[in-house]
């Protein structure tokens, strides 16, 4: 029945009911002691020695409970935090065993379990490393060589999300918007043409040419659908689009095939982590008061099946409209003349919000960013109605709240490095806080909370460090 309840609460409410049941007997004999005197006058002097007693038991009681709390309860929690870390997120770093002090020989020996057991994670991984390093030249090879084939090719899963993309087909798909892994082909192409294609291709079992458009009508390209064999879903060729990609802005062969297998039918609340889409970013602004500061800097990665996509990232200047305070350029290093000629907050934040379309939006203290972002929804004409979730909350369920949770502490807790010429950029930022989240997702999973609903009801229990936002 109190599973659910934390290690500290469940100490807290022990304590609790030792201090009721003191007081109750407490209160008992000192009634039977007033009986039994048989003498009213004595009422007075039995009241004051229940008070002195209620009071005195109260104090000693509260003050054991802080001890045991500080001494027993916070170790124990912030050594099983530690221990999930290096068993689910492949934290490699020493264990802080100072706080479990007290707790005898459980430290040392979850210490050297710990370390044994990387150890042992090392030796075999050296040992597969050096059976796979072949097949992962090879693919490395291979992926190369599809990648410089003039040919703009996708796979996409049967309700049309991707699943595959090229350099070629990354070109072309970002004459209309950021290409993004599981993105729906909707985003990008107008629907009729594609599912007519499609139902001809799955009544026929041939390859169909087709011609489509845009979404914008700007756009109209002549492709070839093609069938997948007995897996589901097809392949899309552009046909005679060659996108010319310079060598600075090119991009790997971005796929994740688990996704032909991802359903996505359940309510957005019961999908399971593994299969959640999220959007991780960071602003940099002219000041900490989202009522009169803007935004100069937004950054963003995309993390698809638990991993962080290479080559989906979204990173932009953004022209305020005021002048950057020395002190937050100082900080942030975004001057005024880096950003002229920057788009506005109404632009960037367009092309942020598609960049972040159908997926969980996250940040490391989002109430702040979003105030921003949503203060000027009107301007990029859109709305914020994403599912969020909070790096800060999230450290707040793994490691509990009295716990430090700024960026840096939750970093250095998770093995998450942010080198020093990144820390306080929007993309720098932005890919230590997805670095982190990749390391909390099992983590999340191992402590039972599989779905998203499940974190946010735990989150929720943490709102007095922030406000939720869901």
């Amino acid at each position: 029945m109190l599973n659910h309840l934390s290690l500290r609460l469940r100490v807290f409410l022990f304590f609790l009911l030792l201090a009721a049941g003191g007081l109750a007997i407490s209160t008992l004999a000192l009634w039977i002691s007033y009986r039994r005197a048989g003498d009213p006058a004595l009422i007075d002097a039995f009241i004051f020695a229940e008070i002195i007693i209620a009071f005195g038991l109260l104090a000693l009681i509260a003050g054991i409970w802080l001890l045991f709390d500080d001494n027993v309860a916070k170790p124990i929690e912030r050594l099983s935090s530690q221990l999930r870390a290096r068993a689910h997120a492949g934290v490699s770093t020493d264990m802080d065993l100072q706080a479990a002090r007290y707790l005898g020989d459980l430290a040392p020996a979850a210490a050297g379990l710990a370390e044994q057991l990387a150890e042992n994670a090392m030796t075999t991984a050296e040992a597969v490393a050096a059976e796979t390093a072949h097949l992962a030249a090879e693919k490395q090879r291979l992926t190369a060589l599809l990648t410089e084939i003039p040919v703009a090719m996708l796979l996409a899963g049967p309700k049309h999300q991707i699943v595959l993309y090229d350099a070629q087909a990354a070109g072309v798909l970002a004459q209309i918007a950021h290409p993004r892994l599981n993105a729906s082909l909707f985003d990008y192409l107008e629907s009729t043409g594609l599912t007519d294609a499609y139902k001809e291709m799955i009544a026929t079992g041939m390859d169909v040419y087709c011609t489509l458009s845009s979404v914008d009508g700007r756009q109209t390209y002549s492709a070839r659908m093609k069938p997948l064999g007995d897996a589901p879903g097809y392949m899309l060729v552009f046909e005679g689009s060659v996108a010319r990609i310079p060598p600075e802005d090119a991009r790997p062969l971005v796929y994740d095939f688990d996704l032909l297998e991802t359903s996505g039918d359940e309510a957005f609340e019961d999908r399971p982590l593994s299969d959640l889409c999220f959007v991780v970013f960071d602003t940099e602004t002219t000041g900490l008061l989202p009522h009169k500061d803007e935004i100069v800097q937004i950054g963003a990665v995309r993390v698809v099946k638990g991993k962080i996509v290479e080559g989906e990232q979204f990173d932009t200047l953004v022209n305020p409209g005021i002048p950057i305070p020395p002190a937050s350029t100082k900080v942030h290093k975004v001057s005024d003349m880096m950003v002229q000629g920057a788009p506005d907050i109404a632009q960037a934040g367009r092309s942020f919000h598609q960049f972040a379309q159908d997926a969980v939006i996250v940040a490391h203290n989002a109430p702040f960013d979003m105030a921003f972002l949503r203060r000027n929804a009107q301007r990029m004409e859109v709305e914020w109605t994403h599912p969020i979730l909070d790096t800060v909350l999230l450290s707040a369920v793994l490691f509990g709240a009295s716990e430090t949770h700024t960026l840096d502490a939750v970093c250095e807790r998770l093995g998450v490095t942010i080198p020093d010429t990144l820390r306080h950029t929007a993309l720098g930022d932005a890919v230590a806080t997805a670095e982190a989240l990749v390391r909390m997702l099992p983590m999340l999973t191992a402590r039972g909370m599989v779905t998203f609903g499940d974190v946010i009801a735990e989150t929720r229990k943490h709102g007095r460090l922030l406000e939720d936002l869901n």
